[in-house]
């Protein structure tokens, strides 16, 4: 009698199912949903979706009718700002940065399972001024993948406005990373960045100083190579993740790592064995009784 072997999923197929090898046609269909709107402005982020979406519009549309804009508030971490700077330079974009102001509300420094509405509402009300003086249209690099989390903030924008075309265009992140790597963009295979009060457990405010805190902690990680990794922040102790392969190297430069991260101001430090988990805060979310976990 004969084994049956069940067949791996193909190697072309993202997390979703999704068939990858799309790319081309996702790509043709954006940039025709794109000429057809016009003028727009681009939350850019710096991440790959926002600096996807921002290159494949400054082609279609042409830099003088596209707006490249970075929002700028303690939730973003300098580096992440100075890569903007960078990557509209490079590609010839016409950018610029725009203050937000969400740290001023009492909503989002509440740090409930909805911060992320009162950010994106502020974000909208930056980018607000931009789209008024050129007609045009803001946009977010929103994908298919992200409908299925809990994104209150996507629900700020669209109230406002805004637009997702990757999701239009049916753009899942492996192909908008797939996509890139083909127009030979350096963000293809650049590690998610969420802002820095995603390291905040929910119910747990976020405050300038906790932000300072988290992102000098990172920051004193990356210096050591740590590229991929989030600081969670849990009052005096720190957790550490990294991906699951890399655990080991933490512990082994375990003297370095607790100095890079006391340094920030946290008294303990402790690594996460379960490793990164990109939104792993979102996982309460949906249950009333669940306790506060982090991002």
């Amino acid at each position: 009698m004969t084994d049956i072997v069940e067949a791996a999923p193909p190697a072309d197929l993202d997390a979703s199912g999704r068939d990858a090898s799309g790319v081309e046609a996702a790509t043709a269909r954006l940039r025709e949903l794109l000429a057809d709107v016009g003028p727009l402005v681009v939350a850019f982020s710096g991440g790959a979706d926002s600096a996807f979406l921002a290159w494949v519009a400054t082609d279609v549309l042409g830099a003088d009718r596209v707006r490249c804009a970075t929002a700028v508030s303690p939730s973003l971490a300098g580096s992440e700002l100075d890569d903007c700077r960078a990557l509209a330079a490079e590609w010839g974009l016409t950018w610029e940065s725009v203050t937000t102001t969400e740290l001023d509300l009492d909503a989002y420094r509440a740090n409930d399972s909805d911060r992320c509405y009162w950010c994106k509402q502020a974000l909208s009300d930056a980018l607000a001024p931009l789209a008024e003086a050129t007609g045009g249209t803001i946009v977010l690099g929103v994908n298919v993948d992200d409908l299925g989390d809990h994104r209150p903030g996507q629900r700020a924008a669209e109230e406002r406005g805004a637009w997702f075309p990757l999701v239009d265009a049916g753009f899942t992140k492996a192909m908008v990373r797939e996509a890139s790597r083909r127009a030979g963009l350096r963000t293809a295979d650049k590690p998610a960045a969420a802002c820095l009060a995603s390291r905040v457990p929910y119910g747990t405010p976020v405050t300038l100083g906790v932000l300072r805190e988290v992102e000098a902690a990172e920051a004193g990680l990356k210096a050591l190579g740590f590229d991929d990794l989030r600081v969670r922040h849990y009052r005096e102790s720190a957790r550490i993740e990294v991906p699951i392969e890399r655990l080991a190297e933490v512990v082994e430069r375990r003297v370095a790592v607790v100095e890079a991260v006391r340094a920030a101001g946290y008294r303990y430090v402790t690594l996460d064995l379960e490793g990164l988990r990109s939104g792993n805060l979102n996982l309460g979310a949906h249950s009333e009784n669940a306790p506060p976990v982090a991002l």
